[in-house]
């Protein structure tokens, strides 16, 4: 060859980029094996301390014996498939980050190929295989089990779903608590006073959803704020509220906004600004003004009640159309702290009762506000009952200078009731202020944390209560509405209450007293690594009947990662921290919370399809990493109360031994450190027990490292926050998941028939209704959440049949 000046730059070129190359392996080596021999060291994996060997050695052959490095580089990447299949099988996602960059980081190898090719060959084309099994799988909708722990029997051949049944499955089709006045209308948060999400409507049907098109969509003009609302529909009006605690009406067949109430609430405190939902009352043999009232509670602590035709207060409700809500709920010092109580779910009316509870910042200082569930005429505003959990037999309003008793557990989620029974049921949290600390809490919050609460409408008397989780330390408030359905049994219909968790276990009780339906064991659970003063409840309830949506017990083989790196990262992270499984008890070393706070199952609750007997299920699985951090500790970190110095996310607990911290176990990439799924959608015949049908909710396409879009469209499973709504005719719609997606399944088969875009990921709960001339919607709200995890918006989206199409439906 010539020695020109362009034949030396080209090959300063290459000789350059062969040292930068060379370099880069190095440098991966060093910190795979450093990483990897710290990871050795906590008793874990060798794998990545020989692949840093193997790499370091790769760097040193490259300059020497470049043919050399290729074949060890090819024997690295022939044992790393090996390995990863050992690990986790045939699973895309967990293959990716095993396989996808050792075979991006060898292409460099390339120049050595001549030298190489039979090794180098067969190692890429191994290594090929792999990215086709990743790929494939990551894009094939798989099913996923549930823990199906020992006690409950096998789940019968769940990888193939059943097809459409014609009719009810199971022996016979459950009845709801109580039906609508209107099956075209959807008058309660869920639809019917006990919560069921379940619509009789069926003109949208598995066969013509396809067809679904936009219909209309409505901007609230609020994106400061979390729209997470489902509206409720009365005749031809459909009813909703803004994160700002702002009411608007609007036109149920084509959203043009009939009126506007601005409630000029007070934003500035609000940790969470969201309103999901308002309530509808007619009151009884009364026509004219307000003769039907929508009722809002708002985030600065007000009832307000509004003329359903006008939006204009109702003058005869409390003053000016509200009712404060601060009475008697400063803390233990005598203070009304800004923030730290106000009402984010709808409220429960029956009976002419407004029943509400409230949510309370969480683990803040011991002495916050009290959880006190409160109930109000729906007439006249005027104060009905208290239900004060250390005033048991005190129903009234505090007196002067008194106070409803502080830190006692609160109810911040949906309630539903039953109104024959005269119930209202109500889930609570744990101890406000010491959410993770247990040492300071008297008997009445042992009693009544982490639980269902029947209360009697009338009196506010307790019923029946059923704890989830006993002593709670991890925050596993229950935040899932209760749902009533009556069950066919030998003897006849019980009334039943499905009890969904946090903690992924879903529990099935009677309604009338509280007894479980289905069996319910203690399970032993790790009582070791708690501080000293705390004492840990050696048992916890487990429903056996039913599959857990808790997730697997994760262990070092379950971290994940985009690359080998930050997995390597989760790893040593994960041999770092305690974890027993499920209730491993906080202390001041760190430890994996899983499920994490998110759940298992958040307040979108379960839909439960009366004419199947199917009860639809999403969860979430994301771990947190926590620790309690000693009072001095703390106090040097500069962890204060929100309000009082600090903010929410510190988690202060003052007032208490000890501050905590827990945030999410994600890698230093952003993504969560165990395998996906992250979320899922399932359904189980109430009949049985068993598990139907599982699948990964949610795709890639809207999340990814450091919050930015993968845009693959891969079924990855996101964690959820929302619910579902099924139907008569054999559909579950959803939105929950983080990409921004209205879904629809076949409530029999699980297969996802239909889906459609959103301008923003719809956390929130689904509802559907006709309009008077007999065209069915399906409506959601696409608000986003944290700009953090999906992009806000103030939609609010109909989807119906084409007109011609639902009139040759209807």
């Amino acid at each position: 060859m010539t020695d020109t000046p362009g034949s030396r730059r080209v090959g300063f070129a290459r000789g350059y980029a062969n040292r930068a190359y060379q370099q880069l392996l190095f440098a991966f080596g060093v910190v795979l094996f450093a990483g990897g021999s710290w990871l050795v060291a906590l008793r874990g994996s060798m794998y990545y301390l020989l692949a840093g060997l193997a790499l370091a050695l790769c760097a040193w052959l490259r300059s020497r014996q470049p043919a050399r490095a290729a074949q060890v580089y090819a024997g690295l990447l022939l044992a790393t498939v090996v390995w990863s299949l050992a690990e986790v099988g045939i699973d895309g996602w967990a293959l990716a980050p095993r396989l996808l960059f050792w075979l991006v980081l060898g292409a460099g190898m390339l120049a050595s190929w001549s030298r190489a090719v039979p090794r180098l060959a067969a190692a890429a084309t191994l290594g090929a295989i792999g990215v086709g099994l990743v790929a494939h799988e990551a894009a094939t909708p798989r099913p996923i089990d549930p823990l199906l722990r020992a006690g409950v029997r096998a789940v019968a051949d769940i990888t193939s779903a059943a097809g459409p049944a014609a009719g009810p499955r199971g022996a016979t089709a459950l009845t709801h608590s109580a039906a609508t006045a209107d099956d075209s209308d959807w008058r309660y948060y869920g639809n019917e006073p006990g919560g069921a999400r379940h619509s009789a409507l069926d003109q949208i049907t598995p066969s013509n959803v396809a067809e679904l098109e936009l219909a209309w969509s409505y901007r609230t003009g609020d994106v400061d704020t979390s729209l997470q609302v489902t509206p409720l529909k009365v005749d031809d009006t459909l009813y909703l509220c803004t994160g700002g605690n702002d009411v608007i009406a609007l036109d149920a067949a084509t959203g043009r906004e009939r009126w506007r109430f601005v409630s000029g609430a007070a934003l500035s405190a609000a940790i969470l600004k969201a309103c999901r939902g308002v309530a509808y009352y007619r009151v009884p043999g009364v026509t004219g003004s307000c003769a039907e009232r929508i009722v809002t509670n708002t985030i600065d602590a007000r009832l307000i009640a509004l003329d359903a035709t006008t939006g204009r207060r109702c003058a005869g409700f409390g003053t000016n159309g509200e009712v404060s809500l601060l009475n008697g709920m400063t803390d233990a010092q005598g203070r009304s702290l800004p923030g730290y109580y106000y009402v984010t779910s709808a409220p429960t009316i029956v009976r002419g009762r407004i029943v509400l509870g409230g949510w309370v910042s969480d683990a803040q200082y011991w002495g916050e506000p009290s959880g006190v569930i409160r109930a109000y005429d729906a007439v006249t505003g005027r104060f009905a009952w208290a239900f004060d959990m250390g005033r048991p037999d005190r129903s009234t309003e505090p007196g002067a200078g008194e106070r409803y008793t502080p830190s006692t557990p609160n109810s911040w989620a949906p309630m539903s009731a039953d109104e024959e029974l005269g119930l209202v049921y109500a889930p609570t949290g744990n101890t406000t202020g010491s959410d993770y600390y247990g040492a300071l809490r008297r008997p009445f919050d042992e009693k009544y944390s982490s639980s269902v609460v029947a209360l009697d409408v009338e009196t506010g008397r307790v019923r029946w209560s059923f704890q989830t989780v006993h002593h709670d330390l991890w925050d596993y408030d229950v935040a899932p509405q209760p749902v009533a359905v009556d069950l066919p049994g030998p003897t006849g219909v019980r009334r039943a209450l499905i009890q969904a968790t946090k903690t992924g276990e879903i529990f099935v009780l009677d309604r009338t007293n509280g007894t479980p339906l289905f069996e319910v064991a203690e399970m032993p659970v790790s009582t070791t690594g708690a501080v000293r003063e705390e004492h840990v409840s050696p048992t916890q309830p487990a429903s056996i009947r039913l599959p857990s949506f808790r997730g697997p017990d994760l262990d070092e083989r379950a971290m994940w990662g985009l690359t080998p790196l930050d997995q390597l990262w989760c790893r040593i992270e994960f041999r770092k921290a305690r974890y027993d499984g499920v209730y491993t008890p906080p202390g001041v070393t760190p430890f994996i919370q899983y499920p994490g706070i998110l759940g298992g199952i958040e307040w979108g609750s379960v839909a439960v399809d009366a004419e199947r007997a199917l009860m639809i299920v999403n969860a979430s699985r994301v771990a947190n990493y926590a620790r309690l951090i000693p009072r001095a500790e703390a106090d040097a970190q500069g962890r204060q109360p929100e309000g009082l110095g600090g903010h929410y996310g510190q988690r202060a607990q003052q007032g208490t031994p000890y501050a905590v911290s827990n945030p999410p176990f994600l890698s230093p990439l952003g993504v969560p450190c165990q395998n996906p799924p992250f979320g899922t959608v399932s359904a189980v015949d109430l009949d049985s027990g068993r598990l139907v049908w599982s699948r990964r909710l949610g795709t890639a396409r809207d999340s990814g490292p450091l919050g930015m879009p993968s845009l693959l469209p891969f079924p990855l499973g996101t964690p959820n926050i929302g619910g579902s709504v099924t139907t008569r005719s054999g559909l579950v719609f959803i939105g929950a998941a983080q990409d921004r997606y209205l879904r629809a399944y076949d409530t029999e088969s699980g297969h996802e028939i239909w889906k459609e875009r959103l301008p923003a990921a719809a956390l929130a709960t689904p509802m559907t209704y006709a309009s008077r001339d007999g065209r069915q919607f399906v409506v959601v709200a696409a608000g986003g959440a944290d700009p953090r995890i999906a992009a806000r918006s103030d939609h609010i989206v109909a989807f119906a049949l084409p007109r011609s199409r639902s009139s040759r439906a209807h």
